[in-house]
C-alpha cells in the first residue's frame, strides 16, 4: 500500500496486524521487513500501550509481535527495544507480559555473538528479576513463557552466574524466591529447578551443589497438603525421567522419603501410587546400581512389596501402580535378581497376579511386570539371571500353576493367550522373555494350542499385536534352534517347521499363497 499507517489509524492497524499474525504458513524475513516498513515497531508498541477503544487490538498486536520476533530479522531488532521489554514484563496485561517473556526467549535463541551478547543485554537491563516475578506472580501462560526464557538464559555462562549466584543471600537466589512467594509460586520455582536440572549433567551438578533439590524433598515431607505433595511428586516423576538424574537423586534422601510415604497407610493412595511410580522409573535405569547400593534397593522394593501384600481388591489403581513399579525395577538384571532374592520374594506377588483372572487391570500390569523380570526388555545376552534367581523364578511359576486349575505352566500360558487382545499382548511379551529357559521352552512346545496361536498371522488385527505375536514366535523358534537336542528331536520337527514358516512370513497378515486371484469374470456368451 502507498501510505504508512500511524497509531492514529487503529482500525487499519488492527486489520493489517491480524493479517500478518494469522497468515497461514511461514513468515519470511522479507515479509516481516515489508510489514515493519509500513508499521514500524514504535508505532506498534505505542498502539499496544494506548490500545484505545478498538476491540481486539491488543490481541492482534501481541500475536503480531510474537510472530515478528520469531523471525531472524525481527529478532535482530530486539536489542534496540530492550526498554520496551522491561516495560512489557511489568505490564498489567497478562498478554503483554507473556509476549515480553517470549521476546526475551527469541533474543536469547537468536543471539548474534559478533555484536553484543544477548545474555549481557538481559543482565544490563536487569531483566532476570522481572522474569522471576512473571514466573511466580503471572498467569499460567506468562509463567510458562518466563520459565522458557530463564531456561534459555541458563544456556550462557553469564546467565548461569546470575541464576546461581555465589552469594546465597541474593534476593534472586531460587531458594530465597521460593521462600518469599505464594504456594503456587513456590511450586513454579520448583518446576523451574527441574527444568534447569534437565538441561545437562553439568547444570544438574550446579543445581545439586546449590542444595536446591532439598526444596523438593521438604515439600513432599508435608503429606498433610495432598495437592501440594502431589504437585511435587509430579516434578520428581519428571526428574526421574532425566537420564542423568540417578547420580544426583541417589545422594538425596528421596528414596527414603518415598519408601516412608509408601508404607504410610494414613496418607492418600494417590500419593503412595505416585511414589511407587517414581521409584520404578528411577530403578529401571541401567546405571542405577552404580549409585544405589543393594541395601537401599532392597528397602524400596520391600516397601512396595509390603504395601502390595496389604492391598485389598478395591485398591485396584494403587495395586496396578505397585505391580508396574516392581516390573520397572525388574527391567535390569540386578533389579530382577533383587526381586527374586529378597525375603519375602517380591516377585511372588507379581507371579500370583499375572495368572489371576479376577482383576483385568491387575493381571495386565502383573503380566507386563513379569515379562520385564523375565528379560523381555533386555538384550538376549542379558536375559538370564544368576542360578538362584532362575531357580526362584521357575519354582514360583510352577507353584502358581500347581495351585491353579491349569496345573502346569503351559496351561497358564495358554489361558493368557486365550483372553482379550491386551492380555494376549502381555502374554506374548512374557513368553518371549521366558522362552530362553529350557524348562519354559519345553512347556510351550508341549502345547500345540500355544504354537497354533503364536504362528497364526490372523490372530491379531492391530500393528502392535501383530508385532508382539511375531516377536514371540521368533523368540520360541530361536530358542528351539539354539538347543541341539530339541532341534534334532523328530517329535518337534513339525513344530519347528511351523515356527520357521511363521517367522519367514513376517508379522503383518502375510498369507501362505500370495499369487493374484481373479476378481472379475468374463461374461458368458450364448
Amino acid at each position: 500500500m502507498e501510505e504508512e499507517y500511524s497509531v492514529s489509524d487503529p482500525t487499519l492497524l488492527l486489520i493489517s496486524a491480524s493479517d500478518f499474525a494469522f497468515h497461514p504458513g511461514f513468515q519470511s524475513d522479507s515479509s516481516t521487513k515489508e510489514f515493519l516498513d509500513r508499521f514500524p515497531l514504535p508505532v506498534i508498541i505505542n498502539a499496544l500501550q494506548t490500545k484505545g477503544d478498538v476491540p481486539g487490538l491488543e490481541n492482534a498486536l501481541v500475536a503480531c509481535l510474537e510472530r515478528i520476533f520469531k523471525t531472524k530479522y525481527g529478532a535482530s531488532l530486539i536489542p534496540q527495544y530492550m526498554p520496551f521489554i522491561v516495560v512489557g514484563l511489568g505490564a498489567d496485561s497478562q498478554k503483554v507480559r507473556c509476549v515480553a517473556c517470549k521476546t526475551v526467549s527469541c533474543l536469547l535463541e537468536n543471539s548474534d555473538e559478533t555484536t553484543v551478547s544477548a545474555a549481557r543485554l538481559v543482565i544490563e537491563y536487569d531483566v532476570y528479576p522481572l522474569l522471576l516475578k512473571c514466573l511466580t506472580d503471572g498467569g499460567e501462560q506468562v509463567a510458562a513463557a518466563a520459565m522458557d526464557a530463564i531456561r534459555n538464559f541458563a544456556g550462557s555462562a553469564e546467565g548461569m552466574d546470575i541464576i546461581f549466584p555465589a552469594n546465597t543471600n541474593e534476593a534472586t537466589h531460587l531458594r530465597n524466591v521460593a521462600a518469599g512467594c505464594s504456594s503456587l509460586g513456590r511450586v513454579r520455582v520448583l518446576a523451574l529447578i527441574v527444568k534447569l536440572f534437565s538441561i545437562s549433567s553439568s547444570v544438574a551438578a550446579v543445581v545439586y551443589n546449590s542444595n536446591l533439590l532439598s526444596l523438593l524433598e521438604a515439600e513432599i515431607s508435608n503429606v498433610n497438603d495432598t495437592l501440594a505433595a502431589l504437585s511435587v511428586l509430579e516434578l520428581f516423576y519428571e526428574l526421574a525421567e532425566i537420564q542423568h538424574s540417578t547420580e544426583f537423586l541417589s545422594r538425596t534422601t528421596l528414596l527414603q522419603l518415598l519408601s516412608t510415604m509408601i508404607s504410610n497407610a494414613s496418607i492418600g493412595s494417590i500419593l503412595r501410587a505416585r511414589a511407587m511410580m517414581i521409584i520404578g522409573r528411577l530403578m529401571s535405569k541401567e546405571n542405577v546400581f552404580m549409585f544405589i547400593d543393594e541395601s537401599g534397593a532392597k528397602t524400596v522394593s520391600a516397601a512396595i512389596d509390603g504395601r502390595l501384600g496389604l492391598l485389598e481388591s478395591q485398591d485396584a489403581d494403587e495395586c496396578e501402580c505397585a505391580l508396574e513399579a516392581l516390573g520397572q525395577i525388574g527391567m535390569t538384571i540386578q533389579g530382577a535378581t533383587l526381586l527374586l532374592s529378597n525375603s519375602p520374594l517380591a516377585a511372588r506377588h507379581v507371579v500370583d497376579a499375572a495368572f489371576d483372572r479376577h482383576g483385568h487391570g491387575k493381571q495386565l500390569a502383573a503380566l507386563h511386570a513379569l515379562g520385564n523380570i523375565a528379560g523381555e526388555t533386555r538384550s538376549e545376552s542379558n536375559r538370564m539371571l544368576n542360578v538362584d534367581g532362575e531357580e526362584n523364578l521357575r519354582v514360583l511359576i510352577y507353584e502358581t500353576a500347581s495351585k491353579s486349575s491349569k496345573l502346569t505352566p503351559s496351561g497358564l500360558f495358554l489361558s493368557v493367550l486365550q483372553q482379550d487382545s491386551e492380555i494376549r499382548l502381555a502374554g506374548y511379551r512374557l513368553i518371549a522373555g521366558l522362552t530362553a529357559r529350557p524348562w519354559c521352552l519345553m512347556e510351550i512346545c508341549s502345547r500345540q494350542e500355544i504354537i497354533n496361536i503364536v504362528t497364526d498371522a490372523f490372530t491379531e488385527t492391530t500393528k502392535i499385536g501383530m508385532e508382539a505375536r511375531h516377536n514371540c514366535c521368533q523368540a520360541i523358534h530361536k530358542a528351539l534352534m539354539s538347543s541341539p537336542k530339541l532341534a534334532s528331536d523328530p517329535n518337534l520337527a513339525g513344530i519347528a517347521a511351523k515356527l520357521e514358516e511363521a517367522v519367514r512370513r513376517g508379522p503383518y497378515l502375510a498369507r501362505k499363497h500370495s499369487e493374484a486371484q481373479p476378481a472379475v469374470m468374463t461374461a458368458e456368451r450364448f
